[in-house]
């Protein structure tokens, strides 16, 4: 492939042809900061933040729709660039709330960080947002639709990567929202409930409704771990707060999943601290379950197949694997079937 050759803070750079200037920028180490951006989704130029200078160009162009060109020098944080950043995060601030003390996504929010950066207190076009929190029957998701800063990255992430298209922008001007079609419910739309909007959301807009008010960001300790639901090993991380998940996320750049995750791996792991959740095996004696070890378990489970296996043969038992195994518990399964217990009477639930 061609390569093409710019110049960048006056560091020199050779990026493949069709390269983004933001794909430059950063290969050279230079931060650029970017709102609409998720590397999951198409390029979009949507926030501006992420203008840059251009010899010869009289306009400041976004560095993530913009492609190399031969010869190019650009800036990335030029006097002029500095300025132009500031006006985009006070127009973002200019109908979006002042509460970020109290907001959940305080310590964790993008434009909070840049609002930081640049040094923007207030905003001179600041108008009260009144849309408020979103009213719908979803357990698992919250919208503020005051705090949406129409990045678009829930509804280009919903199109382009769960391609569902279970929302969109609707309204014009300080009244556009995103929301499902004729402003249903999420529950009456194609939302599976995935999530992935809430984890494409760079502010406090979508959120997940089960842990508001739960914990902030610095409070939580997150532990990798992977997802039990299925076979195909998401990397997950374990919000925790005083031993409690308070939510599940997934960071971008983790293999196999990328940061994606489904309904159940997003939102199911609450089951840990169910209070009719087993912590311990249990062994039917007069009628009735009592606690037992693992080892008094599993001398149990072998008597019991021993017995069978002696009273009605080994094709009395059948053995099934679960799609939650791993490819490597489902092949010990089929083993144990065959090798051990001596029969063919294998299935798994995924077969269909």
């Amino acid at each position: 492939m061609a390569k093409i050759k710019l110049t960048i803070n006056g560091k020199s750079v050779a990026v493949d042809e069709g390269a983004t200037l933001l794909w430059a920028a950063n290969s050279l180490g230079f931060k650029v900061p970017t709102l609409c951006h998720d590397i999951r989704l198409k390029p979009y130029g949507a926030c501006r933040m992420c203008l840059i200078e251009i010899d010869g160009n009289n306009s400041l162009l976004p560095a993530c729709v913009t492609k190399a060109e031969n010869g190019m020098k650009a800036l990335t944080d030029s006097e002029r660039v500095h300025s132009a950043r500031k006006g985009v995060i006070e127009l973002l601030l200019s109908n979006h709330p002042a509460d970020c003390m109290t907001c959940d996504a305080c310590g964790k929010c993008a434009l909070q960080d840049y609002a930081h950066e640049y040094g923007v207190r207030e905003s001179r076009f600041y108008s009260k947002p009144d849309q408020g929190i979103r009213k719908d029957r979803s357990k698992v998701i919250q919208f503020d639709r005051d705090k949406c800063i129409m990045c678009g990255r829930c509804v280009r992430i919903c199109k382009e990567v769960q391609q569902d298209e279970a929302i969109d922008f609707s309204g014009r001007g300080f009244d556009m929202t995103i929301s499902p079609a004729n402003n249903d419910s999420l529950l009456d739309s194609s939302c599976v409930l995935c999530g992935q909007c809430v984890s494409a959301c760079p502010v406090g807009a979508l959120v997940e409704k089960q842990a508001v008010g739960e914990s902030r960001a610095w409070e939580t300790e997150k532990v990798q771990t992977v997802c039990s639901y299925c076979g195909v090993g998401c990397n997950i991380f374990l919000n925790v707060k005083d031993g409690k998940i308070v939510k599940t996320t997934s960071e971008v750049g983790t293999v196999p999943n990328n940061g994606n995750l489904c309904v159940k791996g997003r939102f199911g792991n609450d089951m840990v601290h169910h209070p009719d959740r087993l912590t311990e095996p249990l062994i039917k004696k007069n009628g009735k379950f009592k606690e037992a070890t693992w080892d008094e378990a599993y001398d149990h489970i072998a008597d019991k197949l021993k017995k069978i296996i002696k009273d009605d043969g080994p094709d009395s038992v059948s053995c099934v694997g679960s799609s939650r195994c791993t490819n490597e518990e489902n092949f010990l399964i089929q083993k144990f079937a065959r090798a051990v217990v001596g029969t063919n009477n294998v299935d798994e639930c995924a077969r269909t």
